[in-house]
């Protein structure tokens, strides 16, 4: 048998490259190599440097792109751009997709440690003047929260802790709470926002990714498929995903691969695998819309609505 160089230089000699151009493979974090394909399957990828055939996992390529070429591929790392919307406090995106590796390492920043006395869950910011999203029962009669922002320095992320952090608004029955850090202690720190998606875009069978802190575990990535994406549950539309969310992850963000919010990560199903829920962007988006409406009152925590007994049934 022969030896795997062996193989790789038999490979060289028998089977000459076909003449494609030159390609640049992005392996993610500042690593890159430039070759000929000269073969491929589900796993692997075989390179022809000019000297030697390279061996590289497909799953290690974030970006692929003709040299010399100005767009890349579907594979593009997410190259594009957020936008503020005018008058708005959410981002749209306008990104290629992406391997769920190269959107983490663009979004990441984005997704936020929310603490309040005695529990914890996640959150995401979405306008730099310090707005950030969570989930109501996250916060819920709470007034002393704490954000914790990671911010990438060269290879390792950096906290930085918020106290005093506003309650701006909230809406328990959709299960949305809006957090601002106040302006004066922001001081001009940066912040990351994450873009909330165009519903329109969401696919069945399309593969999503979550981030947050389970169990209080910083930036916890899970992935998967989005199972359905208007699951009905106590008269609230849900998208039911595979990608794990346990406790901590409430409030996070559910990504498609193009890094823009889908959904907030809200609940599962205890003991069972794969029956995750999200609230849909659209929701998320009319919370935001009409904040105002749900305003939040220090001194009225339940600010907004009361729930009403119905009639019981006549016998």
């Amino acid at each position: 048998m022969l030896t795997p160089i062996c193989l790789l230089l038999s490979l060289s000699i028998a089977d000459p490259p076909p003449p494609f151009g030159l390609e640049l493979f992005d392996l993610g974090e500042g690593r890159s190599v430039t070759g000929q394909l000269v073969k491929e399957n589900s796993e692997t990828l075989f390179l022809d440097l000019g000297y030697t055939i390279l061996e590289v996992p497909r799953k290690e390529v974030v970006a692929r792109s003709l040299v010399g070429e100005t767009k890349a591929d579907e594979a593009g790392a997410g190259k594009g751009s957020a936008q503020t919307v005018e008058g708005k406090i959410w981002t749209h995106g306008e990104f290629a997709e992406a391997s769920v590796r190269a959107c983490t390492e663009r979004v990441e920043s984005g997704v936020v440690l929310v603490k309040v006395p005695g529990a914890l869950g996640s959150g995401f910011v979405v306008h730099p003047d310090g707005w950030i999203v969570t989930n109501a029962h996250v916060v819920q009669g709470e007034q002393e929260i704490t954000v914790t922002l990671f911010q990438k320095s060269s290879k390792e992320f950096e906290k930085k802790v918020f106290d005093k952090v506003q309650l701006v608004a909230i809406n328990p029955y959709w299960d949305l709470a809006l957090l601002r850090i106040p302006k004066e202690k922001l001081e001009g720190y940066p912040l990351s926002p994450v873009p909330i998606a165009d519903m329109g875009r969401l696919s069945v069978g399309e593969s999503v990714f979550a981030v947050g802190n389970p169990l209080g575990l910083e930036r916890s990535v899970s992935e998967g498929i989005v199972s359905t994406k208007n699951r009905a549950n106590s008269g609230m539309l849900y998208i039911q995903t595979t990608a794990a969310i346990n406790p901590g992850n409430s409030g996070g963000p559910l990504f498609n691969l193009r890094g823009e919010v889908v959904g907030v990560t809200t609940w599962g199903f205890l003991g069972t695998e794969g029956l995750n829920f999200a609230i849909p962007a659209s929701t998320l988006i009319a919370f935001l819309e009409n904040r105002d409406a749900f305003a939040f009152d220090k001194d009225q925590p339940n600010t907004g609505y009361r729930y009403l007994e119905p009639p019981r049934k006549q016998e």
